[in-house]
Formats: C-alpha cells, structure tokens, sequence
C-alpha cells in the first residue's frame, strides 16, 4: 500500500507542475512572466492542460484521498479532500455553462490548498500508532 501512495505522491507532484505551466497561458501576468522564462510556447497547449490534464490529476487526488482513507481511516480528512477535487470536476463539465462556476471552481481549489497545507501542519497517523 505504500508503494501506491508514493507513486500517487509523485503524480500529484507532477500534476502541479504541469498545472503551474498551463496557468501561463490563462492569466495574462503570468503569461508575460512565462514568455520571458521562455515558457511561451505553452500557450499552444492551453485546451490540453484544461480539457484533458485538469480532469486527470483531479481524479488522481480523489484516488489520492481514498487510498488514504483505507491507510488512516480518517472519515473528516476523506470528506474535506474530496471536495476540492470534486468542485473542480463539478465545474469543467455539468456547471460549466453557469457564470457563477468559475467562483466555485477557484472554491476548490482553495479548498484543496487548505487541506495541502492542513496535511502539511498536523498529518494523519494510523489509528494503531495514535494509542501506542
């Protein structure tokens, strides 16, 4: 089972990257700031990052969830990281035509920044390790 966090560790990892670089194309002060690094090309594969790399890595962090779910067995951390990830898949496909999407796409983001830093401050331990 460890073995499958680290790799899901990983991707996560690699799904930020890849989102940071597909955030140069949308907004406009981080597009200048990227076409001076030499990022510029990136703007050509704007639809890839949204339409296809979005929805993967939000699906890989509600697998990310789960798998610790069934390690920790913390049912409150389970329900606030699935939210984000599911805000945010929520908002690319039934909500998306709604004005107010685009509010409730960056929510889950915020929402999993949030939990990110909130595994960062105080992470879960096996419910085994907390008695000992």
């Amino acid at each position: 089972m460890r073995w499958i966090t680290n790799l899901i560790d990983k991707t996560g990892v690699l799904g930020v990257l890849v989102a940071a670089m597909g955030c140069a194309s949308c907004f406009p002060a981080l597009g200048a700031l990227a076409s001076t690094l030499g990022l510029g090309f990136l703007a050509q594969f704007e639809g890839v990052f949204i339409n296809i790399l979005r929805p993967v890595f939000a699906w890989i962090a509600i697998m990310a969830n789960i798998f610790s779910f069934l390690s920790h067995k913390r049912f409150i951390r389970l329900i606030a990281g699935l939210v984000g990830p599911s805000l945010v898949l929520l908002t690319l496909y039934p909500l998306w035509a709604y004005g107010w999407s685009t509010y409730l796409f960056y929510l889950g983001l915020v929402i999993m920044f949030i939990v990110a830093i909130w595994d960062i401050i105080s992470p879960a331990i096996k419910p085994r390790e907390a008695r000992k």
